[in-house]
């Protein structure tokens, strides 16, 4: 008989496309929710998403957290540098839960030339299944996003009653190491005897407990030798509900029932002294459960071999549980393993949250991320970058906010609407359909209950019409050839923005940062943002404003020198200096009025910035430096203390060779070696009088060299 040759994958693929758009009828106008998955049916969820992934042409996603970030301060600032940004970004996957979880599959269906949706809704939540392993038991909500939560009647008890919990790869895999060392550990697994240490007995019940377990195994040990007495030892042992008379394994057993686990520690250790031919076993198996037996051998290799049983078992038995454990992260590995193409909006807080939750600990710098990501993920689209720097998608937006509900109405308005009126219909239009279940319907309404599973339908409902506005006809497409790799999507692919404010995107497939020069210009409050110009202040008083600090420095180096003040919170700010010397200069004088032994003169610019004696100052490398902590104090302030900050000033070294072509005097760079040498030895009153000098008005930078170079001569 010639053999059947097997169909190849894409002939399965098409099968089964086929299959689906042949067994659910379409209505029109049904209004359903997405698919909402919870502990009670994750498994059969699992399997159905399962099959839509392997035939889908990408997958979008959307999470929903429980907070965004855990101080004002580190909310995103027009100061903050990209790696800056990625640290607070880390710092807000890292602290918040993720409750919810969007995942859309979307699928060309070419009988009826649209795409098939099949949105589903998992809830989630951080539980420990695993003692000591698993997500942290404790995490951050932000008043805000809980209100938005509740808003749109998220459903809180379904939440943490039934939301499914998770395992991360890291986790698993510490697990399974600590599983593993266990099994390699002799005794560790069975009679754990290694954890049995001689527990002096010094209390009286402790004595009174080991003297009637020690008379209650003997009885029963020697009963099992006398035939004549041995019915009435099983019916003594049997009138005590703690003891149940057993066979394990084909050996005489005792189960012990109701002890704590500070008596079966004394059990273990006086079976350990007392009894050669009993054994104290733990069993964890599916069938039986948790099972703690006295078993009774009277040859060493009966011995080994049940013990080595015994271990097995429960090896396998430790192994499910961890497998159980995994829970929603199997969903993150279908998505990984099947390599399709992930679509987001505005989603590099969401896959950070991904990689966090589910893979393991965030790195510290943006490009480690990108290229651990990029392992996990190959294909990732931002739909807000398609808006961001497409011309033609811009003018279409430009009236609009940049929201994903008012995208999803300027991109798919019939879809919005729900219906398919003739007056939001066009050619142009991608029709969308939606299946959940045995339900599907062409213009599909959830109910307008706000959720991640909508969220992702929206997201993927834009991408699909955006991917038809470059040019992709879907009608030619081939389901074979990965949509990721189409030409016409090759400069969207794989580009996450770091940040908005400053345009910096990430390539995730080199890791490395490009300008995005095809953005609509942004209105700024401040302008160009020099990062090296940049010094950070903080401790000063609460009542000080951003004018009054302006005008603080501009008395000492001139009025220029000062760009623009910006108020992290009450008592911080940024202050960018016109010249990237003046960040030196302006610590250097801060530290010699500290340095000065009294009082700093209330006459003196400087004095109400340094008033109170608590005013710290650095450059920016020091801002993210504190912004990497793991830690997270409601002011600037506090979290500098927090991190350990003790100094007031950090000085920052002079670039001598910039200077020198900086200043137009040739001999400020010899001024400026002079000038750090010789701080330490500065006299007291020399800034005081700069400051108070009749003269002097506003004293330059110049100035002030000078007079420390000359106060240092004499």
């Amino acid at each position: 008989m010639k053999p059947h040759k097997l169909p190849s994958p894409a002939l399965s693929r098409a099968f089964a496309r086929a299959l689906g758009s042949a067994t659910t009828a379409t209505q029109c106008g049904v209004a359903f929710p997405s698919k909402t998955v919870t502990t009670a049916n994750f498994e059969p969820s699992l399997a159905e998403l399962r099959r839509h992934v392997r035939t889908s042409d990408f997958v979008a996603i959307d999470l929903e957290m429980t907070g965004v970030t855990s101080a004002p301060w580190r909310e995103l600032l027009e100061f903050d540098r990209s790696d800056v940004r990625y640290l607070k970004v880390r710092d807000s996957a890292t602290k918040f839960a993720v409750v919810q979880f969007g995942v859309c599959p979307f699928r060309w269906d070419p009988s009826n030339h649209s795409f098939v949706a099949y949105p589903h809704n998992f809830y989630v939540f951080p539980r420990q299944q695993l003692a000591g392993l698993g997500p942290c038991d404790e995490f951050l909500c932000q008043t805000t996003s809980m209100d938005f939560l509740a808003k749109y009647q998220f459903d809180f008890n379904a939440c943490i009653h039934e939301g499914i919990s998770y395992l991360s790869r890291e986790q698993e895999r510490k697990a399974l190491r600590s599983l593993n060392s266990t099994y390699d550990s002799e005794w560790s697994d069975i009679g754990k005897l290694k954890d049995v240490r001689d527990i002096p007995l010094l209390s009286a019940a402790d004595i009174l407990f080991t003297a009637r377990m020690k008379n209650k195994f003997s009885e029963w040990r020697d009963g099992l030798f006398q035939e004549q007495n041995q019915e009435d030892q099983i019916q003594g042992i049997s009138n005590d509900s703690k003891f149940q008379v057993t066979f394990f394994e084909m050996h005489p057993a005792l189960r012990l029932n109701r002890f704590t686990s500070h008596q079966l520690k004394l059990i273990q250790l006086l079976i350990r002294k007392h009894f050669k031919d009993l054994s104290y076993v733990s069993v964890n198996s599916e069938a039986s459960g948790s099972q703690q037996l006295v078993v009774y051998t009277d040859l060493k290799d009966e011995l080994n071999l049940l013990l080595k049983k015994v271990k097995e078992e429960n090896h396998r038995a430790e192994e499910m549980k961890i497998q159980a454990a995994v829970g929603f992260r199997h969903v993150i590995d279908l998505l990984s393993s099947e390599q399709k193409l992930i679509v987001g909006y505005n989603c590099f807080l969401d896959i950070a949250h991904v990689y966090s939750k589910f893979i393991g600990p965030l790195p510290g710098t943006p490009e480690e991320f990108v290229a651990s990501v990029s392992k996990c993920f190959p294909h990732i689209v931002d739909t807000k970058i398609l808006l961001s720097t497409n011309l033609m998608f811009q003018e279409k937006m430009k009236r609009s906010r940049k929201s994903l509900a008012s995208a999803f109405t300027s991109f798919c308005p019939q879809i919005a609407a729900g219906s398919r009126s003739t007056d939001l219909g066009s050619l142009s239009h991608v029709k969308v359909n939606v299946e959940v279940d045995d339900s599907r319907s062409c213009s599909w309404s959830p109910g307008g209950k706000h959720e991640a599973g909508y969220d992702a339908f929206m997201t993927g409902c834009i991408f699909a019409q955006l991917c038809s506005d470059l040019g992709i006809d879907f009608k030619l497409h081939d389901s074979s050839k990965p949509l990721a790799l189409n030409e016409k999507l090759q400069k969207y692919v794989n580009r996450l923005y770091l940040s908005w404010m400053h345009r910096d995107i990430i390539d995730l497939n080199t890791g490395n940062k490009v300008a995005d020069s095809s953005l609509r210009s942004l209105t700024k409050r401040y302008p160009k943002i020099m990062f090296e110009n940049i010094v950070i202040i903080w401790g000063f008083s609460s009542k000080l404003k951003a004018n009054e600090i302006r005008e603080c420095i501009s008395k000492v180096f001139g009025p220029t020198s000062v760009v623009s003040v910006f108020h992290l919170d009450a008592t911080a700010a940024f202050v960018q200096f016109s010249k990237t010397e003046l960040v030196s200069d302006f610590l250097l004088v801060k530290d010699s009025l500290e340095r000065s032994g009294g009082a700093i003169s209330v006459l003196h610019p400087l004095s109400k910035l340094l008033e109170g004696g608590n005013t710290c100052g650095a450059n920016y490398d020091t801002y993210r430096e504190i912004c990497g902590s793991s830690l997270s104090e409601g002011l600037f302030a506090d979290q500098a203390e927090a991190v350990g900050i003790k100094w007031k000033t950090k000085l920052t070294e002079y670039k001598v060779a910039s200077r020198g072509k900086e200043h137009e005097n040739p001999s400020v760079q010899d001024n400026v070696n002079t000038v750090m040498k010789n701080v330490e030895r500065t006299k007291p009153n020399t800034i005081d009088q700069l400051g108070n000098a009749p003269s002097c008005g506003q004293v330059s930078t110049f100035e002030i060299e000078d007079s420390y170079v000359a106060e240092a001569n004499l």
